[in-house]
């Protein structure tokens, strides 16, 4: 294993994955329920993730670009449908929640795990992930780098979901996220149509 190249992996996924979709997911989760459950799906995801960009990355950057971008558009515009109706509820469940969930244990990790793992695919780190594997020919140097700079995304987030829940409620968190993802799917729509 080449540590530079896992350096070099770093540097370039940390970014990458700072303003992504995983990591208001992730701010989102960790805002509601007990963070340590959070991390633990939301690193098992980012794990599965790499593991599926390292071995067969190549095969994702075959897929027509309109085409991958069409279900990206589509994935997101579900996620903000899915937060939108989820939000409505929150305004009477957020009153009678005075502090983020402590329970569930590991439902909330499968629940953290499910919905990174969904939000993931087809990812711009995905992608680059296995471009980066193709590139150096080093899997376990490029896994390593892409897992450590999602985990540390992904932890950031956690973190900052129990500070940001303390200036704007809940409801309002599940409003900008669904508006987000909004913004993302019509980006990802007109990169579609412009090919």
């Amino acid at each position: 294993m080449n540590l530079a190249v896992t350096g070099i992996v770093f540097a370039i996924i940390f970014p990458a994955e700072l303003p992504d979709k995983t990591a208001l997911a992730s701010l989102m989760l960790g805002s509601r329920y007990d963070p340590r459950r959070v991390f633990l799906g939301v690193a098992g995801a980012f794990l599965v993730h790499v593991c599926l960009a390292v071995a067969a990355g190549s095969l994702l950057t075959l897929l027509p670009h309109r085409v991958l971008e069409g279900i990206v558009a589509a994935l997101f515009l579900l996620g903000a449908v899915l937060l939108l109706r989820g939000a409505r509820g929150d305004d009477e469940a957020e009153e009678n929640l005075p502090a983020p969930s402590r329970t569930g244990g590991w439902r909330v990790a499968a629940t953290s795990f499910g919905v990174i793992l969904v939000a993931e695919f087809g990812d711009l780190t995905q992608i680059v992930t296995a471009n980066l594997a193709a590139h150096y020919h080093d899997p376990i140097a490029v896994g390593v780098g892409a897992t450590l700079g999602l985990w540390a995304v992904g932890g950031l987030a956690i973190l900052g979901g129990r500070k940001l829940q303390r200036i704007l409620s809940l409801v309002w968190l599940t409003r900008l996220a669904a508006v987000a993802m909004m913004v993302l799917a019509v980006i990802s729509i007109v990169s579609a149509v412009r090919g």
